[in-house]
């Protein structure tokens, strides 16, 4: 093994570092990743990675907003409903019509929603302030209203002209985002491809799910729960691993990871200062580096590049450490690679519904959930009653956020302000 350990067999123990820290590193060690383009109508949950700029003015013409009659303005200006003013209608135009007709002063057109209004028209007059309805044979109706000028009509570019920045780079191309592009003439869009990532869980003690339990077995739920964070976080996982105590078996994991193109591996359990540590005793080195980190759950943790050239997360195995480990290092990273604008998650301040314990001289993360059957005075608990305990796998079920509360904290009472990090 690579990397230089302690004479007595012992690890060096390190000091603790902060959340900043450790996360400052993971980012230094990353690039984004390359670009590549591909259709609109394929980038869904992708990125942007230029801006992406109108091809054409939105709305592209002036166009009515309302079925009715293209009308001069002047021609109506004493219309009432006691006194109609009689119009001749000289065209009809439909949605999609290519048509300019010429209005001589007392002419109208008859116009339907979205068409291009007649460049002799300042108005448009809405059918339920004439007469004579929309009939097909129409070639008079009388205006009960003067209009003012303008009226109903969408103006060319009053959303978007040509030139203008539609979708920033960094940006994820959300359904909305694409429906703006497209609108605005641009059929391909520059993008960051979706990050490859691999799971490799650790332990003997891990079977799969469903499994029968010998003692001292627990079914595997690590790979589960980063798999879904992955699908959400807009990653492709591409290998999975469940490896035990095992350190050929570990490697060979890794091996394949490299082979099936991951981009990062993600590794869980292995991490501490046991006697049974594979991923620590496999990777500790020059190039991956374990420290403690000043946050309960989640201390043990280790990132690095591999023989491969790969980065690798070392999480701690209890799932509620992944779950906020992946929080507060993996997800940033992640969305680095991609170039996003923000990295991380809203937070918002909340009262506390009830009081709980926290760690001395550490970050504490709470898994929380939120009562807001008041939309105007939310209030935020633990998911469980075990608060943040590192085991505690069943009460994510009812996490809806984690409470983030600082280290010079000493306890959280009923009512105190905490912070929130939203994450469903």
């Amino acid at each position: 093994m690579a990397g230089r350990r302690a004479a007595t067999g012992e690890r060096l123990v390190n000091a603790l570092i902060s959340v900043e820290q450790h996360r400052a590193r993971i980012l230094e060690a990353l690039d984004p990743l390359a670009v590549e383009t591909v259709p609109v109508d394929a980038a869904g949950g992708l990125v942007c990675a230029v801006d992406a700029r109108a091809a054409l003015d939105i709305p592209v013409f002036d166009n009515s907003a309302m079925d009715g009659f293209a009308v001069r303005a002047d021609d109506l200006a004493h219309a009432t409903a006691e006194a109609p003013v009689a119009l001749r209608v000289v065209a009809d135009l439909p949605a999609g019509s290519s048509d300019d007709p010429q209005l001589r002063s007392g002419e109208a057109a008859r116009i339907m929603t979205g068409s291009a209004v007649p460049s002799d028209a300042d108005a448009v007059v809405p059918v339920e302030h004439t007469t004579a309805g929309l009939a097909d044979s129409l070639t008079r109706t009388e205006v009960t209203i003067a209009p003012t000028r303008g009226q109903h009509i969408r103006r060319r570019g009053t959303d978007l002209v040509a030139g203008d920045i539609v979708v920033r780079a960094g940006e994820e191309l959300t359904g909305f985002r694409l429906a703006a592009l497209a609108a605005a003439g641009i059929a391909e869009v520059v993008v960051r491809r979706r990050v490859r990532l691999a799971i490799v869980s650790t332990g003997s003690e891990l079977v799969s799910a469903g499994d029968p339990l010998r003692r001292g077995q627990i079914p595997e739920s690590n790979s589960v729960l980063l798999g879904g964070l992955a699908t959400e976080a807009g990653a492709q996982v591409v290998h999975t691993g469940r490896v035990a105590d095992d350190a050929e078996a570990f490697r060979a994991t890794l091996a394949a990871a490299a082979d099936a193109g991951a981009d990062v591996v993600v590794c869980t359990g292995g991490v501490s200062v046991g006697a049974y540590e594979v991923v620590r005793d496999v990777l500790e080195g020059d190039r991956v580096r374990f420290d403690k980190v000043a946050m309960q759950p989640g201390k043990p943790q280790g990132f690095g590049v591999l023989d491969s050239g790969i980065p690798v997360f070392c999480l701690p195995g209890n799932p509620v450490s992944v779950a906020v480990s992946w929080e507060t290092f993996v997800r940033p990273a992640l969305r680095h690679l991609q170039a996003r604008r923000e990295l991380d998650r809203t937070l918002i301040a909340v009262p506390a519904a009830t009081g709980w314990r926290t760690p001395p001289g550490r970050r504490q993360y709470v898994p929380a959930a939120l009562d807001r059957t008041d939309p105007g005075a939310w209030t935020v608990r633990p998911a469980t009653a075990g608060g943040s305990g590192s085991h505690l796998a069943g009460g994510l079920a009812q996490a809806e956020a984690y409470a983030v509360v600082p280290a010079e904290v000493e306890a959280v009472t009923a009512g105190d302000l905490v912070t929130v990090m939203l994450v469903s």
